[in-house]
């Protein structure tokens, strides 16, 4: 079952182990998992992927990050995301280490470049607040 927003798009559905992500969201910080032996991880998980420890605790990061690798959609590929083409969907290495897929938003399409430093950007649709990245 997908949850969709008053507009068409389609939202996560927050669980018990990702709830704090996303309420870290709704107040403006970008909050993962640290493991104190494995580092911090993404996406949230009840256990740390690299020793499968179960005593991390969540740390506000400082929502800087690169663009490792992107792409365009032109197409409308998701037809709830079709009136909003072109759009970027990019995975960023954050300054803490781990990667994350998301939207690069605050800029042309023909603007993002592999390499180029964003900074995390919130924002709210309907209940949920999403985690974007814009240019620095």
């Amino acid at each position: 079952m997908t949850k969709l927003a008053r507009d068409g798009r389609p939202l996560p559905m927050p669980n018990p182990t990702t709830q704090p992500f996303f309420d870290a969201a709704r107040d403006r910080t970008l909050k993962l998992q640290r493991c104190p032996r494995g580092g911090v991880f993404f996406y949230p998980r009840n256990r740390c992927p690299c020793c499968l420890a179960d005593d991390w605790e969540w740390e506000n990061l400082s929502g800087k990050a690169t663009v490792y690798s992107f792409t365009v959609d032109r197409m409308g590929h998701d037809s709830n995301l079709a009136d909003r083409v072109p759009y970027v969907v990019a995975a960023v290495e954050l300054a803490e280490g781990p990667r994350m897929t998301t939207n690069i938003v605050g800029c042309a399409p023909e603007d993002v470049k592999v390499g180029m430093p964003v900074e995390v950007s919130y924002e709210d649709v309907d209940d949920v607040t999403l985690i974007n990245f814009r240019p620095v």
